[in-house]
């Protein structure tokens, strides 16, 4: 017999188990079907898992350099399947709270692949689900409505898949029992730079190589030459505008090569591993999908602002429609679907009132447009910059790398957008977000009393350097 609720949710990661905890506040019905675990890419494969990987090379980092804090240490070491038995802690930690949050909300779990399929004996229109679960039983759900929820997977180079232990994504890389002694980054976005930065503070040696112009391509220009002059300081070796040659990619047994092309000219690369970080691709195949009249675009599912696909009570979110790939916006679009399919109206968020964080050191964060953006898009920009090294509070942490660059409108004062780069910038960024959800200017924000000594004091001088009234410097 089907079991028949109000919300059907394919993907048990972030936005589906979030959407779930909502419809089941709502008082809705709910089935979550998840092939693996629940809290997906982000709790497993993804945010949390690489953030504790990054937070033990924090600490390293600072403990290497604990003399400047008058601190002398007989040195320091580095016992990488601890820092891995950490990270699986704190992961397990939190997938045993989704579980609780789960049976609290009394949310029916199917472990399982779930399969859309069109209509049938269950239900006369599609969008019911077949599941294979765990144990080789059939069972099928019929909702009245269901979300897709089923994420993302890195994206390969053609000749560059991931095989034994030389060729990874961040998905194996995060698996790895020990350090490689060097390693070549394929990819200079967010996740390339978080590596190259985790691994160096290791001491591995890094290469990390970008197809753009620079790294970081979707920042502020600023913000990202700023990273790149941090990364090389710290030793990674860092190669923009080049192109990888897969087809020279050779394993030599305890190493690897491969060229890369640029406009000086080739040159071959050596490492003992190679990492692509070359983007995601939506997990869209054997879902069903074929069965229903929902339409994909470049690999991804095509939605409306109300985040239904083409077939009305069948809605996808999260990272499987593309966009802002963030577990934040993918948590968002759940809790805006449900709303919408209980007859609520809701607003999207636009692009650019979402904050997106880097966790490297130092750390970069950014909301609204960029430099660039701002001025294509054919805004008169004004600009205001102060640097962490006038604040108090980063002297004392010991970082006092990076600033805070804001962006605004000179006709209307709107602030268009705020990119920093520095010490937990990616704890700052929030009050940047709200001061442009509530239209803010910078004059306003820079009225506001900050905390002294504290990080958040260059957000106030940030926005008073707009107009030239910063106090600090």
């Amino acid at each position: 017999m089907a079991i028949e609720c109000d919300v059907a949710i394919l993907g048990g990661g972030t936005g589906g188990y979030v959407a779930a905890i909502r419809a089941a506040q709502l008082g809705k019905s709910v089935v979550i079907v998840e092939k693996d675990k629940l809290g997906g890419t982000c709790l497993h494969r993804g945010c949390i898992p690489s953030k504790a990987l990054l937070r033990s090379a924090e600490v390293y980092a600072d403990i290497k350099d604990s003399a400047s804090y008058g601190i002398e240490t007989s040195g320091a070491t580095l016992v990488f399947p601890k820092v891995q038995e950490r990270k699986e802690a704190i992961v397990k930690q939190l997938h045993q709270g989704v579980e609780y949050l789960m049976r609290k909300n009394k949310i029916t779990v199917l472990h399982g692949k779930g399969r859309v399929i069109g209509p049938s004996i269950f239900s006369p229109k599609s969008g019911a689900l077949a599941v294979e679960l765990d144990n080789g039983e059939m069972e099928n759900v019929v909702p009245a409505n269901l979300i897709i929820a089923t994420g993302t997977r890195p994206r390969t180079l053609p000749g560059l898949e991931p095989e034994g232990d030389k060729i990874m994504t961040s998905d194996e890389a995060l698996r790895m029992d020990d350090l490689p002694g060097s390693i070549i980054i394929v990819g200079g976005g967010v996740i390339g730079v978080e590596w190259a930065s985790m691994l160096s503070d290791f001491n591995v040696k890094v290469t990390l190589v970008e197809a753009a112009d620079h790294i970081l391509p979707q920042e502020d220009q600023e913000i990202a030459a700023e990273m790149k002059r941090l990364l090389v300081k710290r030793g990674v070796e860092v190669r923009t505008g080049c192109q990888v040659m897969t087809n020279t990619y050779t394993d030599h047994g305890d190493s690897i090569s491969i060229d890369i092309q640029s406009s000086a000219g080739n040159e071959t690369l050596s490492a003992a591993k190679i990492l692509i970080s070359v983007g995601r691709v939506a997990n869209v195949e054997n879902i069903g999908i074929e069965n229903t009249d929902i339409k994909l675009s470049n690999g991804f599912i095509e939605v409306n602002k109300q985040l239904q696909t083409a077939v009305p009570h069948i809605y996808a979110i999260g990272d499987c429609i593309g966009g802002l790939q963030l577990a934040h916006v993918a948590s968002h679009e759940g809790i805006r679907a449900v709303h919408h399919m209980s007859g609520e109206t809701v607003h999207a968020t636009p692009d650019q009132f979402i904050p997106r964080a880097i966790y490297s050191r130092p750390e970069a964060a950014s909301v609204g447009y960029t430099e660039k953006q701002a001025r294509d898009l054919g805004y008169k920009v004004k600009i205001g910059k102060f640097p962490f090294q006038a604040i108090g509070k980063a002297l004392v942490h010991g970082h006092q790398e990076g600033f805070v660059k804001v962006i605004a409108d000179e006709n209307t004062n709107d602030i268009l957008g705020v990119h920093m780069i520095g010490t937990h910038v990616t704890d700052l960024i929030s009050e940047a977000a709200l001061a442009q959800l509530l239209d803010a200017t910078p004059w306003e924000i820079g009225q506001l009393v900050h905390p002294h000594p504290s990080l958040s004091e260059i957000m106030g001088e940030a926005m008073l350097a707009v107009d030239g009234n910063a106090i600090g410097m």
